[in-house]
C-alpha cells in the first residue's frame, strides 16, 4: 500500500527541522556529550510518535532517537516534539538496518521496538526487527548493560521473536501476554490504543543484553524462519 504524501511536507518539516538529525552518522559516538545525556534510547518505527513523544516527556533524563523509514508517516511525530518543545528527543529518517552507521558499540542503552511490521511470510522473516539479523546488530551497539523493550499485538510474530532473543543470548526477563488486562500500562502507541480499545491483548518482552541464559520457551522452532 502507498502512503498518501502529506500537504505541504516540505513546509511542514523545515518547521521541525531542529528535531530532525540530518546526517546522524556525524554523531556517532558523540550523541551522549553532544547532547549531555547519560541515558540514550532508541525507538525503532516510531510512526507517528505519540509513545515518542510521551516517553521523552515522562523521562526528561533520558535522550531518545526515533527512526522511521518514511517521512510521510513521521511529519506527524515531529510536529507533536516541537508543539511539546522537548529538548531531549531527536528524529532520523532511516532504516533500523544502518545503525552502526550513526551509533557506536555499546552507544545506546534501549531499545524500543513497538508493533514493527509481523512479514508474516516464512520468506520474509529477514526482514522482521525481531529477526536474529537485526538482533545480532542491536547486541552491537546496546551498552553491555543495555535492553530492549518490545510489543506487539501479533502472537506468532511474539512467539517468534522470543525464540530469536534466546537464540541470540538475550536474556528475557520479563514477559506478558495481556499487558493491559489489569488497566493501562506505560506508555501506549497510537496502534496500541486502538487495539486495546478493541479488546485485543498486547503482548509485551524485556530482555537484557548482558545475560546470555535462556527464557525457557515452549513454542515449536519455525523450520522456515532462517
Amino acid at each position: 500500500m502507498r502512503l498518501r504524501k502529506k500537504p505541504n511536507l516540505p513546509a511542514r518539516t523545515e518547521k521541525c527541522a531542529h528535531l530532525l538529525v540530518a546526517e546522524p552518522e556525524t554523531f556517532r559516538g558523540r550523541w551522549h556529550s553532544e547532547f549531555q545525556c547519560d541515558d540514550l534510547h532508541i525507538e525503532l518505527g516510531c510512526g507517528k510518535g505519540r509513545f515518542t513523544v510521551e516517553t521523552a516527556k515522562a523521562a526528561p533524563e533520558s535522550f531518545i532517537v526515533a527512526l522511521e523509514k518514511s517521512l510521510s508517516v513521521m511529519i506527524i511525530a515531529l510536529e507533536r516534539a516541537s508543539k511539546e518543545g522537548l529538548t531531549n528527543i531527536r528524529f532520523i529518517d532511516a532504516l533500523a538496518d544502518n545503525l552502526l552507521e550513526y551509533f557506536a558499540p555499546g552507544e545506546i542503552s534501549r531499545i524500543y521496538i513497538n508493533f514493527c511490521d509481523p512479514w508474516p511470510a516464512n520468506r520474509h522473516a529477514k526482514r522482521r526487527l525481531t529477526h536474529r539479523r537485526f538482533l545480532e546488530l542491536y547486541k552491537l551497539v546496546l551498552h553491555p548493560e543495555g535492553e530492549i523493550h518490545f510489543k506487539t499485538d501479533n502472537l506468532p510474530l511474539f512467539d517468534y521473536s522470543l525464540r530469536e532473543f534466546s537464540r541470540c543470548g538475550f536474556n528475557i526477563v520479563d514477559v506478558t501476554r495481556d499487558l493491559h488486562k489489569d488497566g493501562t500500562v506505560g506508555v501506549m502507541t497510537d496502534y496500541e490504543m486502538k487495539f486495546h480499545s478493541q479488546g485485543l491483548p498486547i503482548y509485551r518482552a524485556r530482555c537484557l543484553a548482558n545475560n546470555p541464559l535462556a527464557f525457557p520457551i515452549s513454542s515449536n522452532d519455525d523450520p522456515n524462519d532462517e
